[in-house]
């Protein structure tokens, strides 16, 4: 099956952990920059700048940061003796990786309300959008290291 992945177990985790950490960076600083976005003019260079900074952002650290962390993800599970029966926690950590995905999807959604000068939301809303990645992140934390059920 895929029992040549086991060898290799350990550096796919730290690929797992150093793309994670990557995604989480965008996921906890493109909120604060949509913050920033909604105090300023439509049609100012500011509102342009903000408008590079979140497309790299999201182009060039968030998306191949999210496809990574995947990719190792499941390269971690598919490794012989780790997907086991009663293994709970790491259902529940899926669970709460797909939230964080949800999120980033609509994040870029966001983005391109920006784009077309058709946001809505406000810098309040935009605070408390951010405090939900670093929630997701400490309940996956936890249950990777704890694995508590």
């Amino acid at each position: 099956m895929l029992e040549w992945l086991t060898p290799y177990y350990l550096w796919i985790k730290a690929a797992h952990i150093i793309s994670a950490i990557s995604w989480m960076a965008g996921l906890l600083y493109l909120p604060r920059l949509f913050v920033y976005h909604t105090q300023v003019d439509n049609e100012s260079s500011q509102y342009q700048l903000f408008l590079t900074m979140e497309r790299r952002l999201l182009t060039f650290i968030m998306k191949p940061a999210a496809i990574a962390s995947y990719t190792f993800g499941i390269m971690l599970i598919l490794t012989p003796g780790v997907w086991q029966k009663g293994v709970y926690w790491l259902h529940t950590k899926i669970f709460l990786v797909i939230l964080l995905t949800i999120g980033h999807v609509l994040m870029h959604l966001w983005y391109k309300n920006f784009l077309h000068k058709k946001s809505t939301k406000s810098g309040l809303f935009f605070r408390v959008i951010n405090e939900i990645p670093t929630l997701l992140m400490i309940g996956i934390v936890t249950l990777a290291v704890t694995k508590p059920f």
